[in-house]
């Protein structure tokens, strides 16, 4: 292979990656309605946003279900931060639904 066989070759992965960042996007985005369903409920029962061990929960299904190549700590702490953000959405919708004043606008963050 010379230099512009290699080059099409990676231009060719990374649209291949293009393609899966979107699919990624789109499942955030489903999980995201799910979060804000989660939160409504939440709100209406008095539920606290931070529930540890429903999070370990989804701890240990990733890990189940982690076939590789990625290694369960880097799995764990991926979902770490989508879990962070979602926390950040459940209070942003709580904020939004109460009226309280210092609710923010859908799409910023704390």
């Amino acid at each position: 292979m010379d230099l512009e066989d290699f080059l099409n070759a990676l231009a060719e992965c990374r649209t291949r990656i293009d393609d899966v960042d979107i699919r990624i996007l789109a499942l955030l985005n489903e999980r995201t309605r799910i979060v804000e369903e989660i939160a409504r409920i939440k709100q209406q029962a008095r539920l606290p946003i931070y529930e540890p061990k429903r999070e370990d929960e989804v701890f240990e299904n990733i890990a189940t279900h982690n076939g590789g190549p990625l290694g369960p700590d880097s799995v764990k702490r991926i979902f770490e931060r989508i879990i962070d953000e979602m926390r950040v959405v459940q209070r942003i919708r709580m904020a939004e639904k109460s009226g309280s004043p210092g609710a923010q606008k859908k799409g910023t963050q704390e």
